[in-house]
């Protein structure tokens, strides 16, 4: 839309804009992307099961995890969780498929989605992508099949995200070509790990590896831990008990006695013991080789992401349902009363969590599709630079979505009023099993300063140095002005104000409101202000002789407002290339009223800051929310159609007091 027919929207007299024709069938067609199939096929297997749903508000722990586990068998018994394994092992070769699988399950029950996430992603995946052939051909068929089932032993008590700094050690011993492995301390116990309290047979241990009294840093071995059932000597298991959700899912903690593996059970892709007990790498940096094989296992916080903005599709279809179908107060002039979703509140309420919804799946089918260009098995190795990239960007993403999921369901909670406090609408299950997503994977904020170190080092190879210090000590060592031309802070000043005509006040009193460029210009302009200012702030402080660690920390914030404004510029971008890329027609003109009111409701969440920096006048600032309850009455009539693309099937859906048969 041009500027000057942007701007007659916001004219109380202007005339009204056709009515918008949504196309449920063609909405899916876009949400879906390129693995409809893929979807489809989990969406009639979810179908089958809704028993489980029903049921595990009353089953017993024991008897729900027995469930449980028997889907996950089955999912894999179906083939459904090889698509994105080597063809040479029975998989499909196709990551981006198995990330839509992933996602699509996640509009049932989550325990079955987290257990087969552990299962099939993380203990399959840490295989695939730490191990060689060896590894491939001896243990993904049976994982992949659901005969082995597994664990991913990672995270310890007392180091939490700081994996560098594991307690666990795994020693080679040369007399008897062995690697013993060993808990330490109780910080060094292993703790929530999935399929570790009852299921799991196998485990891939992240340890300290000694070889030759050298310590080479963290490595993963494959420990087993349990035979026919029986938990093997040398290890401990213990239950983590009851969960705030998530009931399902058997996570444990896990202590190691000097438990001996052959030399073999090293996932040695990125380094080797030698048969006469050398080690070996072809990463020679030890916190480069520690990041590398890190970035390899990306996949699980892009399908986190992904996971958690499915659950958060169930809730908001039930509220907009039961907004469609719950009416309160009798409406002015009639004798009828007034429809929930009718009120502008609760359109308000409403309309944005779905126009964010679609926003961040365009987002997701981007971090997918660049995820299969990096780590599918079927193509070469990527370059460092795009997996570090890659890395950034998925953290940022599943931030984001998991941190919508949290608020999303609460809201739609609320706007259920009680009934969406029984159980049996399936709001308690969705925000108790969804709760934990913004700590899996990774704590939120420190995802997000993940991404804020690749902004600031523009990925450069210094990036291994992935500590506070090591952070701040390289950008103190760059002229500050290399930071602005790296971000072109100035030169994207100069495109905004060729996008935005000024007043004399210097606002911004002109530009058409629904302009997908002027909401990118405004977007990356705070992005690129807000990187160059940390850059500004850390150098000033090592320059003043303050210590690093301290100089980190008194722009903290600074540092997570930069990466979370990179992230949402990231998302509108990724939606804004979603509808330009449409045909001209009915669902283009939906889905670009849903872009421009995510994009809107974006800037207006963080007007003071534009305010601040001269981006908003006041009277600007009125004109974004009168613009935006425009958009919300406009959207208002096609509100069904929105949420039946999500595609969740009726059975799977439930919440019958609230949706109606």
């Amino acid at each position: 839309m041009a500027a000057t027919d942007a701007v007659r929207t916001t004219d109380p007299t202007r005339r009204a804009q056709p009515a918008l024709d949504a196309d449920p069938a063609a909405l899916r067609a876009v949400l879906d992307g390129p693995h409809a199939a893929v979807r489809d096929e989990v969406r009639a297997a979810l179908a089958e099961h809704t028993d489980l749903l029903d049921e595990q508000r009353d089953l017993p722990r024991a008897e729900l995890r027995r469930r449980v586990r028997d889907l996950v068998v089955e999912i894999g018994e179906r083939g459904q969780a090889a698509h994105g394994f080597p063809r040479s092992v029975g998989g499909g070769g196709d990551i981006g498929a198995s990330i839509a699988s992933f996602e699509t399950l996640a509009y049932g029950d989550l325990s079955v989605v987290v257990k087969s996430g552990v299962q099939f992603g993380l203990f399959g995946g840490a295989v695939l992508q730490l191990g060689t052939r060896a590894h491939h051909e001896r243990y993904l068929p049976d994982i992949l099949s659901g005969r082995l089932l597994g664990c991913f032993a990672m995270t310890e008590t007392g180091h939490g995200s700081n994996v560098q700094a594991l307690g666990t050690t795994a020693t080679y011993d040369p007399a008897t070509d062995e690697i013993v492995v060993r808990t330490p301390d109780d910080a060094s116990r292993k703790d929530y790990i999935g399929n570790a309290a009852e299921d799991g047979e196998l485990a891939v241990v992240f340890a300290q590896l000694e070889v030759g009294g050298e310590d080479h840093g963290v490595h993963a071995v494959l420990v087993p831990i349990r035979r026919d059932g029986e938990v093997l000597p040398g290890v401990r298991v213990e239950d983590c008990g009851t969960k705030l959700g998530l009931e399902g899912v058997d996570n444990g903690r896990l202590w190691f006695d000097d438990v001996r593996v052959p030399r073999a059970n090293l996932l040695d892709r990125f380094a080797q013991i030698d048969d006469d007990g050398t080690y070996r790498s072809s990463i020679e940096n030890p916190n480069r080789r520690f990041f590398t094989m890190l970035g390899t296992l990306v996949q699980g916080r892009v399908s986190v992401g992904g996971g958690a903005l499915a659950a958060s599709k169930v809730a908001i279809e039930i509220a907009v349902r039961y907004g469609l179908r719950r009416r309160q107060f009798e409406a002015p002039g009639t004798d009828d009363e007034t429809l929930l979703l009718d009120y502008g509140m609760h359109q308000r309420r409403l309309l944005p969590l779905v126009a964010r919804a679609y926003a961040l799946s365009a987002a997701q089918q981007e971090v997918a599709r660049q995820l299969h260009e990096v780590f599918s098995p079927e193509t070469p190795e990527a370059p460092e630079r795009d997996v570090r990239a890659l890395e950034s960007r998925a953290a940022g993403q599943k931030a984001l979505a998991t941190w919508h999921a949290t608020h999303a369901i609460q809201e739609c909670r609320e706007a259920c009023g009680g009934a969406g406090y029984l159980s049996a609408n399936r709001f308690a299950a969705l925000k108790a099993d969804t709760d934990v997503f913004t700590t899996f994977e990774g704590d939120n904020h420190v995802l997000l300063q993940l991404v804020a170190k690749g902004l600031l080092t523009d990925y450069s190879s210094s990036f291994e140095d992935l500590d506070q210090r090591g952070m701040v000590r390289f950008v103190a060592g760059l002229a500050v002005d290399t930071v602005v031309e790296r971000t072109a802070a100035h030169q994207l000043l100069e495109r905004i104000r060729d996008v935005l005509p000024t007043g004399r006040d210097g606002a911004d009193t002109d530009a058409g409101l629904l302009d997908p460029d002027y909401h990118l210009a405004m977007l990356r302009f705070r992005e690129e202000h807000q990187v160059s200012g940390v850059a500004r702030r850390l150098k000033a402080g090592v320059d003043a002789g303050r210590p690093p660690g301290e100089v980190f920390n008194d722009v903290q914030d600074h540092v997570i407002a930069a990466a979370r404004s990179h992230v949402e510029r990231f998302v509108v971008e990724a939606f804004v290339a979603q509808v330009r890329a449409q045909p001209e027609g009915p669902t283009r003109e939906v889905l670009g009223a849903l872009c421009d009111l995510h994009a809107l409701v974006t800037i207006e969440a963080d007007r003071g800051w534009f305010l601040e920096h001269g981006r908003l006048s006041a009277p600007r600032s009125k004109a974004i929310t009168r613009e935006v309850t425009a958009l919300l009455r406009r959207l208002r009539p096609v509100a069904l159609e929105l949420v039946e693309a999500f595609g969740i099937p009726p059975e799977v859906l439930g919440a019958r007091d609230l949706v109606g048969p």
